[in-house]
């Protein structure tokens, strides 16, 4: 069993880079998806990554729970999780903007991110998850951005710490961080 973390910039190759670990690893993938379509935008966004992945590859769209579902995982050799900051993305989005100060909220979306990668770190099978990072920008200007900035470096901080291989990628090129 494997943990490999994939991070960049935003549109920096780091799915398709992902996917590519994906394809070498097995042909026997579970693709892991959070995204929801809110929008025209997003809706492009979801129909781009569908189109690119293999058509025998599984799915699991769960946009909400990172637990639900593990239990499949076991039916799969290799797990593509895309992307572990819509998740987080999905939890901000879903807490009152008067309640982002409340210390109970960063403390239970980190909690789960540890359930998830305790439980993930005991299957035998190879994991990668893309996120992006979010100390290669500026700081948000709404409160809510600065919420998901620092969740989001709190969740990738912990996966990076519990994976076997870290990935940065930057304008398409792929660049190993861990081991170094």
């Amino acid at each position: 069993m494997t943990i490999t973390l994939v991070s960049g910039g935003v549109r920096s190759g780091k799915s398709r880079f992902a996917e590519t670990l994906a394809k070498e690893a097995s042909s026997s993938v579970l693709y892991v998806a959070f995204g929801v379509s809110i929008d025209h935008e997003m809706e492009q966004r979801i129909n781009e990554h569908q189109i690119r992945r293999p058509k025998e590859w599984g799915l699991l769209e769960e946009p909400y729970q990172l637990l639900n579902g593990i239990s499949i995982y076991q039916s799969y050799d290799c797990i593509l999780v895309d992307s572990i900051e819509t998740w987080v993305s999905n939890q901000c989005i879903r807490i009152p903007e008067e309640q982002l100060k409340n210390p109970e909220y960063p403390a239970a979306i980190l909690q789960e991110a540890k359930d998830w990668v305790a439980k993930a770190s005991e299957l035998d099978v190879s994991i990668i998850i893309v996120t992006s990072e979010t100390g290669l920008g500026g700081v948000a200007m709404s409160p809510l951005g600065r919420f998901f900035q620092d969740v989001l470096g709190e969740v990738n901080q912990l996966i990076a710490e519990n994976a076997d291989e870290v990935y940065a990628v930057m304008s398409g090129i792929p660049v190993r961080i861990k081991p170094c």
